[in-house]
């Protein structure tokens, strides 16, 4: 009974799940790094359940840099938020972005993101 019980709520979990949907990345180097403007979209229902944060990843997974988004934008739909002064190593001229949210946790997708240096 308790691996029924396991799976129905596996099952439940994954039906619900609403990852933050990343809809545009846009960069820009400059001498301090590089910066990343991200447009996000997530239902957002409040403190319970919102998006929050971003990262940068190399295609290997090693995580360069985190955006932290500190609260609900319930009525801010879509939203972009930035995060400068990125250090990315001359030699790594593709990264990805991952989206977050407060319960779903990391998104399995990512944006692949050309750096154009």
């Amino acid at each position: 009974m308790k691996n029924y019980v396991f799976a129905l709520a596996l099952i439940c979990s994954a039906a619900n799940a609403d990852p933050a949907d990343i809809l545009r990345v846009s960069t820009t180097q400059s001498a301090d790094g590089w910066r990343f403007d991200v447009t996000l979209s997530h239902p957002d229902t409040g403190w319970d359940h919102y998006a929050d944060g971003w990262r940068v990843e190399t295609e290997d997974g090693q995580v360069l840099a985190t955006r932290v988004l500190a609260h609900p934008h319930v009525h801010e739909q879509p939203f972009t938020r930035s995060l400068s002064r990125i250090w990315i190593p001359p030699e790594i001229t593709r990264v990805f972005v991952r989206s977050k949210c407060s319960v779903d946790s990391w998104s399995e997708d990512t944006i692949k993101v050309d750096l154009k240096q």
